[in-house]
């Protein structure tokens, strides 16, 4: 049996992967805002790779892109998804879970959670840059309710 957290990055030609929710380790890159876990694969290198974000309540990405398409499907929560340079809270169109959305390659968006922690299962092909659009902004704001 593979051991749990190594298991993320074998060999899918070689080796099954099994991954329980709870050895999911969500980190944030700023600390803050919301966290993302590596599950297969690194989408800094070549080949598909398979991510989870993590969004706390509240918490959302300032407007970006990324350079290939990357393919989204929403595990748990409502998942708000908006398109566009300028964050409009009011112009974001939930995604409850079961639901799958497309970033196409360099289509500018911004996503995260309302009232409810949201997490969302990404899959890509590497290596694949995350660009921001604008300046920084805070990672919290207020979504409208459903």
């Amino acid at each position: 049996m593979l051991a749990a957290c190594s298991a993320f990055v074998a060999d899918s030609d070689r080796h099954f992967v099994y991954v329980q929710p709870e050895e999911v380790a969500f980190k944030s890159p700023l600390g803050v805002g919301p966290q993302q876990a590596v599950i297969f694969g690194d989408p800094s290198k070549e080949g598909v790779y398979v991510i989870r974000v993590k969004f706390p309540p509240g918490t959302h990405s300032n407007p970006h892109f990324h350079s290939k398409d990357r393919h989204a499907t929403v595990i748990k929560g409502v998942w708000w998804n908006g398109t566009g340079e300028e964050l409009d809270f009011r112009k974001a169109e939930p995604m409850k879970a079961g639901s799958y959305v497309l970033h196409p390659a360099g289509g500018i968006h911004w996503d995260g959670a309302g009232e409810e922690e949201v997490i969302v299962q990404i899959v890509g092909v590497g290596p694949v840059d995350t660009v921001p659009v604008g300046p920084p902004g805070p990672t919290a704001g207020y979504w409208p309710k459903p």
